[in-house]
């Protein structure tokens, strides 16, 4: 567990600072988006001037957050002195909100990936926490703020999406307990979990069908590899965010200990989700091709067509399980 110390350390540097810009990762998900709004939250408690800024635009399922309208792309941002940056490993997972980093006065850097290079002036990061969530829960804490329903909804959404509604093995007993004191301050966790877990459109159906049809199992079935074009995801409706969790049905094939989901975001370029049992350890995978993430779920960017990024994904997979 990260040190109190290093907790205390942010609680200062927040304390007797005004002006902050907030960075969530690009294509950002639940734990960077509710990590950066409840510490934006937190900040506006305390009458600081703040931001939270992200690179690309909120997907529709986190726009019921609290304070999720308040979020900024870089070109609308006011560029506080000093900078934030909630959930990402590295520079680059900014994307173009970097420019707000390099050019603070100072940078703090929060974060629970284990291949953080440790980027910011100040760097709080702990990879044994499930999610960026818990630090700034304990940040919260450190500061002596009350919870409040909107603070709760957002921490515990980071929570529960980056263990999968508490079913990873990163799940501990520290991220339990901070869940309860997050349902006691507020947060509707029934109604988060029918949100981002039991409600999907049907195009969202139709492009997991899709998906499922095409998985091919390698490897004495331990790899499981499924992909979807761009094309693909357009004939059902679909939009890329659709494709969130396909990569865990692969996983969930009870032979599979490596699951590969590729999607195509542009022309030539692929997403790849990965995801792990037991053995493998898919967060070095992803690293050696300039990605990242945690050892049973990790994700990078390749560029190819079809069969090639495919074919380089079965080669990696297979080094992995040796």
């Amino acid at each position: 567990m990260l040190a109190q110390q290093e907790i205390d350390r942010i609680r200062d540097f927040i304390t007797h600072n005004d002006g902050f810009t907030i960075i969530a990762h690009v294509s950002p998900d639940g734990d960077t988006l509710g990590s950066s709004l409840a510490l934006l939250g937190m900040l506006r408690q305390m009458d600081k001037a703040a931001e939270a800024v992200c690179s690309d635009r909120i997907p529709p399922q986190f726009a019921a957050l609290p304070l999720a309208e308040t979020i900024r792309l870089p070109k609308e941002a006011v560029g506080y002195a000093h900078a934030i940056a909630v959930d990402c490993a590295d520079q680059s997972r900014m994307g173009s909100a970097c420019c707000l980093f390099d050019g603070a006065e100072s940078t703090y850097v929060i974060d629970h990936h284990f291949t953080n290079t440790g980027y910011g002036t100040y760097n709080a990061v702990d990879p044994r926490a499930a999610a960026t969530g818990e630090l700034i829960y304990r940040l919260s804490q450190s500061l002596g703020l009350p919870l409040n329903a909107g603070i709760a909804s957002c921490l515990y959404t980071a929570l529960m999406t980056d263990t999968g509604n508490f079913s990873y093995s990163n799940t501990t007993g520290d991220t339990l307990r901070i869940a309860g004191a997050l349902l006691e301050g507020g947060a509707d966790g029934y109604e988060l979990n029918l949100h981002f877990f039991r409600s999907r459109s049907l195009a969202r159906l139709k492009v997991l069908g899709k998906a499922i049809e095409q998985i091919t199992l390698h490897g004495e079935g331990q790899i499981g590899i499924t992909s979807l074009s761009r094309a693909q995801i357009q004939e059902c409706g679909a939009q890329e965010e659709d494709t969130e969790g396909v990569v865990d049905y692969v996983r969930d094939i009870d032979s599979v200990e490596i699951a590969i989901f590729l999607k195509e975001t542009g022309q030539g370029v692929w997403k790849a989700s990965l995801r792990a049992k037991r053995k493998a350890d898919v967060g070095a995978l992803a690293a050696g091709l300039g990605g990242g993430g945690h050892a049973r779920a990790a994700g990078y960017t390749a560029h190819g067509d079809r069969e090639t990024v495919l074919d380089q994904a079965l080669a990696l997979a297979r080094e992995a399980l040796l």
